[in-house]
């Protein structure tokens, strides 16, 4: 079987080598045109690019599928399937046509919730319990396209937007390795139609999302830092400085109290007052600084310390 492999970030490595190990023969990996990357915004190749030539495997990089020349070179390689993993361009029906066997898309949630682009920071900051994979055969509509294999997972209390998007990216290479597996034995995997009730979008993240809201319940405060966490990363002007978040907890607050106000500053956290409860932060990052825990700030900050106690 030969496969067409598209994807771009290092969510979608462990998918192209499960396409590998399977026994397929991967023709051609489609990835984003290089882009601008570190502080000298140099031409940087993505995490599947890097992977796809270390392997030997060509590489295209086209801007969009939009052109004829395009698509033409896409069939060339005379795929039988189409394997897509946050590959990042909208494939047009013309392109999901070529394979023989359609295109598959490894998504990260359980479908129809969270069909779109943030699915895993999403599902954390909306309080879900449990997450997971659909390995779906792809339609023209945003991932609308019946189920073939599922993965799940809970989400833990202590789960960040990192650690939820490792062991989704590891579960999707398990989903698609089963998927392969059963469609080079000769099986026609039974596509399963996405439910009508429970569609939810999972929008761009956007970094003006990162800012905290003190006026906001503590606990809906404490999913964002977990959800923004490696990216964007949440912020918060605490005592007149603006601080990037990277850990905090919701913990009981005093009742009446102003939302952003300082309650108390040790050791075990910088408790801020929020819409209900507190927000105890445990780990910050100042201007131009990196990572510290709470206790390390405080020692540059002691007037913090003496102001709330």
């Amino acid at each position: 079987m030969r496969v067409a492999f598209a994807g771009t970030p290092d969510f979608a490595v462990p998918c192209l080598e499960a396409c590998r190990a399977s026994g397929a023969e991967v023709v051609a990996v489609y990835t984003q045109p290089d882009r601008p990357a570190g502080r000298g915004r140099k031409l940087a190749a993505s995490p599947v690019k890097e992977a796809a030539l270390a392997a030997g495997i060509p590489v295209e990089q086209p801007e969009s599928f939009k052109a004829e020349a395009d698509r033409s070179r896409l069939a060339a390689y005379a795929p039988d399937l189409m394997v897509v993993v946050a590959y990042g361009l909208i494939l047009p029906r013309k392109v999901l046509a070529i394979p023989r066997l359609g295109c598959w898309n490894v998504h990260a949630s359980l479908l129809p919730r969270w069909r779109g682009a943030a699915p895993i920071q999403r599902a954390i900051l909306a309080g879900d319990a449990e997450s997971g994979v659909d390995l779906m055969q792809m339609e023209a509509g945003l991932d609308t396209g019946p189920v073939l294999v599922e993965r799940r997972t809970p989400i833990a209390a202590d789960e960040t937007g990192g650690s939820l998007h490792d062991r989704l990216s590891a579960l999707g290479a398990d989903a698609l390795a089963e998927g392969l597996r059963r469609t080079l034995a000769g099986e026609t995997l039974a596509p399963r139609a996405q439910a009508a009730e429970g569609v939810e979008y999972a929008h761009k993240l956007d970094k003006a999302e990162a800012r905290l809201d003190f006026t906001q319940p503590a606990a809906a405060l404490e999913r964002k830092v977990r959800a923004f966490d490696p990216w964007p990363v949440a912020e918060a002007d605490i005592a007149g400085e603006r601080l990037r978040i990277w850990s905090a907890r919701a913990v009981a607050g005093i009742a009446g109290a102003e939302p952003g106000r300082i309650l108390a500053a040790s050791r075990d956290g910088i408790d801020v007052a929020c819409g209900e409860g507190a927000l105890r932060l445990t780990a910050v990052q100042r201007a131009g600084g990196r990572r510290i825990g709470v206790a390390d700030y405080l020692n540059a900050r002691p007037e913090l310390k003496q102001a709330s106690s």
